[in-house]
């Protein structure tokens, strides 16, 4: 067993501290709010982002990020993607130079539209990087519900520290090496599941959601392939497994985002409602310039970009899709 420094504490950070938590491991978690501090440590629940869920009573908490990581040989970050950069980038000296860094982020920075693990790598340098994804919403895991995921790294010895680390009887690890595919489909598959939430909220039936999915995923794996991914990625579990849970699965926040938007309910609007923002929003918006850089076309995503950000209505995008030049079917 091993110490682990777990940033932030949202409902998928705190479910994984506790999943490492229980398997034995000393686990110290970094939440940015005091009460969640509170509620963990006093009541050993977080009554924000993870409410009615028993911890385990040795998960400790802290606002202070230099006395979770300090000493840690494994870290593991789940800060939300626009403030990786900013609460990570201040650690550099308190961390291990052999931390092993494990990234469990879906989304893209949206001003240099770098992935997490090369954000990491720039505040972190030197640090051996891995990159946890995949089908896995926090509830279920949290209740034992079988799942699997794909540790990747550029080397297979970080991966497959990271499997060891994570891996229980109920939360499978595979490997892989292709860590640009594995966060492209983490953070991409959350744009495909606005869209499908979007004609959900529509009224329309599953012949449309399916050819969403469908030439979603062909989109995705276009960008991968621009970036160097690996594209059976994409036929994976943080390719395929991840899009099908999350542009379905009624637990999905951008898959409810979608469904608002669809039943005429404006960004605005929705966010108004809530604590925190779907990832999807600000992975739209980056996805889009990343696809303009290196010359891809992403059609739906682009769409869900102009509902999102031009208030474009979303029947009329729909009709726009259906509308284009009639082409081959082609995977990429």
């Amino acid at each position: 067993m091993t110490t682990v420094a777990v940033l932030g504490a949202g409902s998928w950070g705190t479910t994984l501290a506790n999943l490492l938590a229980h398997k034995g491991h000393e686990v110290r978690l970094w939440a940015y709010e005091t009460e969640v501090v509170e509620s963990i440590n006093q009541r050993h629940e977080n009554s924000v982002f993870l409410t009615g869920c028993p911890l385990a009573e040795s998960l400790h908490a802290s606002n202070d990020a230099v006395d979770v990581v300090a000493g840690a040989p494994v870290i593991l970050s789940v800060i939300p993607s626009h403030a990786v950069r900013s609460v990570v980038g201040q650690l550099d000296r308190h961390v291990e130079p052999t931390a092993l860094v494990v990234s469990a982020t879906k989304g893209i920075e949206t001003d240099t539209l770098d992935l997490m693990h090369e954000v990491l790598a720039e505040c972190l340098p030197g640090r051996p990087l891995a990159v946890l994804s995949g089908p896995s919403f926090a509830r279920e895991v949290y209740d034992g519900q079988p799942t699997a995921v794909v540790a990747a790294s550029e080397h297979l010895l970080h991966a497959e520290t990271a499997q060891d680390v994570f891996a229980t009887p109920r939360f499978r690890i595979y490997t892989n090496t292709d860590v640009v595919g594995a966060e492209l489909g983490g953070s991409l598959k959350n744009v495909i599941a606005i869209a499908a939430g979007v004609l959900e909220g529509l009224g329309m039936g599953h012949n449309p959601r399916a050819a969403l999915i469908t030439r979603g995923l062909a989109e995705i794996t276009r960008l991968g392939e621009a970036l160097g991914a690996d594209p059976h990625t994409f036929a994976g579990l943080a390719g395929m497994g991840d899009l099908v849970l999350t542009a379905f699965g009624p637990q999905s926040r951008n898959h409810s985002l979608g469904v608002a938007l669809g039943q005429g309910e404006s960004l605005e609007e929705y966010v108004a409602r809530r604590r925190t923002v779907a990832e999807g929003v600000n992975t739209a918006r980056a996805a889009v310039r990343l696809a303009q850089r290196v010359g891809v076309e992403l059609p739906i995503t682009a769409k869900v970009a102009e509902i999102l950000f031009e208030g474009k209505p979303p029947r009329e995008t729909v009709a726009e899709l259906m509308g284009r030049d009639l082409k081959a079917e082609r995977w990429a």
